[in-house]
């Protein structure tokens, strides 16, 4: 039996070794994934004519439920294409009743901020912008309303960890806002508990045309 499989190599890189069947992912038993079209398995579709194009969730497509039948937990998508922190917090969340105690999880990952700071262009913002002990006081920001959305989860699991998602980079010299990003999850990590960076910006493969090619649909 070779022991060493079973440990991190020196230099290893996070994405070196994929576990084919999540790996210790599988301690968490019930894991809600939060965030947009990435989240929720969305494919696109086309008119006959090609003229007229269409978006549709099939979450049983979404990474979250790959992560499910891997390692046999429960995945809920708590999530839906085109979304925003702030959307999230404001009405949508509350509507598909998702911070009912009874979908508590014991782990969150939440991938949120390319309709925010990509297509809506809000203000990215600071940890400044959130009041740990208030989140009614936090900014208009979405700094601010993510930190809500890390809140209100808290509050129906205290004991959840967290893992935040950045941007991974797309090489054509326009990242500054998912650098900006990127850096303000990593605050967030620093100001919440329990909480994790899942860094796609330092260790994803960069979204260029090679990238494009291989794995668009």
């Amino acid at each position: 039996m070779n022991f060493d499989r079973y440990y991190v190599k020196d230099g290893e890189l996070p994405l070196d070794t994929i576990k084919p069947d999540g790996g210790l992912c599988a301690v968490f038993r019930t894991i809600g994934c939060i965030g947009d079209s990435l989240a929720s398995g969305e494919l696109e579709s086309t008119s006959p004519d090609l003229e007229k194009r269409g978006f549709h969730d099939y979450f049983e497509y979404s990474w979250g439920q790959f992560m499910a039948r891997a390692m046999g937990s429960k995945v809920y998508n708590f999530s839906r294409g085109g979304m925003t922190a702030s959307e999230y917090m404001s009405k949508f969340a509350a509507s598909r009743d998702f911070f009912n105690p009874e979908y508590a999880c014991q782990c969150y990952v939440i991938a949120l901020g390319v309709n925010d700071l990509l297509n809506r262009h809000d203000e990215v913002g600071s940890v400044k912008d959130i009041d740990p002990s208030n989140p009614d006081n936090n900014a208009d920001t979405f700094a601010g309303w993510y930190g809500k959305v890390i809140q209100a989860y808290k509050k129906i699991s205290p004991d959840a960890k967290f893992f935040l998602m950045s941007m991974p980079r797309r090489g054509d010299g326009k990242d500054d806002l998912h650098r900006a990003h990127r850096d303000l999850l990593a605050d967030m990590c620093k100001l919440f508990d329990n909480t994790y960076l899942i860094d796609l910006f330092e260790y994803a493969p960069v979204y260029d045309e090679k990238f494009h090619k291989h794995f668009y649909l």
